[in-house]
């Protein structure tokens, strides 16, 4: 029996996927550099930019993302990109990375919404681990909003009879009751239920609910 060989395939060769995209903004090459040398060295994706305005020229709303953001820059501080970013409704996790004499203005940063901060020089233990948190909650936050999306499309697809054939299921109503309350007969009541279930994917109430829950609208 002859065996087939194949040859030997060099594993080194595969491209691990990145974990996430880091932004670095800092003025200082060296930061920059040490920065985006520790963190490639961990699979993650790294953008370093030497100023606020050049972040923001290229800075993509749709990835998966930290930003690393030094407070004294010329020209925009961090402070004014945050802002900025507020302004742009952008949901990207900010880390501010500090010098001793900035925790209050970090404070204030954190109140407007930035994910954390830290002292400069910055310690691999308090960082890689923070960084990885972040970026898996990026990753569920657009998974639910990809999810919410998509329940309010197959919502909107209900006609206006079977809107107030859901409010009343949402309600706990029974067929019976559901069809005392719009005046029309069981069968059509169960017509329209099957229409409901059917356009949202459901196989169960349950699953019609959760459709319904995780929805932005209100039915």
């Amino acid at each position: 029996m002859k065996i087939m060989s194949f040859p030997a395939f060099n594993f080194d060769n595969i491209r691990k996927e990145p974990l996430g995209t880091v932004y670095v903004v800092d003025d200082d090459a060296d930061v920059r550099d040490s920065l985006r040398r520790l963190l490639e060295s961990q699979d993650f994706r790294v953008e370093a930019y030497d100023s606020g305005e050049a972040f923001i020229a290229k800075y993509d709303p749709n990835a998966i993302a930290v930003l690393l953001l030094d407070q004294r820059m010329p020209g925009m501080p961090g402070t004014e990109v945050q802002d900025h970013l507020i302004a742009r409704k952008a949901t990207i996790p900010i880390v501010f990375l500090t010098g001793h004499g900035d925790v209050p203005m970090a404070v204030s940063a954190l109140k407007k919404g930035a994910a954390d901060f830290l002292q400069k020089p910055v310690k691999i233990e308090s960082l890689l681990p923070l960084i990885s948190r972040l970026l898996s909650e990026a990753r569920e936050q657009r998974v639910k909003s990809e999810r919410q999306s998509l329940n309010e499309a197959m919502l909107s697809k209900l006609t206006p009879r079977e809107q107030q054939v859901l409010e009343r299921i949402v309600a706990g109503r029974l067929n019976k009751q559901i069809a005392d309350d719009l005046g029309i007969s069981i069968k059509t009541v169960e017509a329209h239920r099957a229409s409901i279930m059917d356009k949202t994917n459901s196989g169960t109430v349950a699953d019609l609910m959760r459709v319904v829950m995780s929805a932005s609208k209100q039915i």
